[in-house]
């Protein structure tokens, strides 16, 4: 069995922050580990962003602790699709501290 098979059979068992850790890990810590979201700078002051978007992570993770679901945020935002919201959650499992700390710095309904 190869390590790449014994990954994938071990994959069923992570919890969805291991799955987030495990493809920093094999991005090497790259930006490209999270595909969907990007940080430009001058776009939303530099905050980590929908990828096509000005949406920033910290906007969408702030929604979703209001009480708003998957559905209900892509309703909001027509141009968003599931794999946005998936990378956007997977995003913040890595970068917490990040994310949480932009929410109190651009407080409730603040938006770029």
């Amino acid at each position: 069995m190869t390590a790449l098979q014994k990954v994938e059979a071990l994959l069923p068992e992570f919890t969805p922050g291991e799955r987030a850790m495990l493809i920093q890990k094999v991005a090497g810590g790259d930006a490209y580990a999270f595909p969907g979201v990007e940080k430009t700078p001058g776009v939303c002051g530099g905050s980590a962003c929908i990828i096509r978007t000005r949406i920033p992570v910290w906007s969408l993770v702030a929604s979703k602790k209001l009480g708003f679901d998957d559905t209900e945020l892509l309703e909001n935002y027509p141009t968003l699709r599931q794999q946005d919201l998936d990378s956007v959650w997977n995003y913040y499992l890595i970068h917490q501290a990040e994310i949480e700390l932009e929410i109190l710095e651009n407080g409730e309904g603040s938006s770029c």
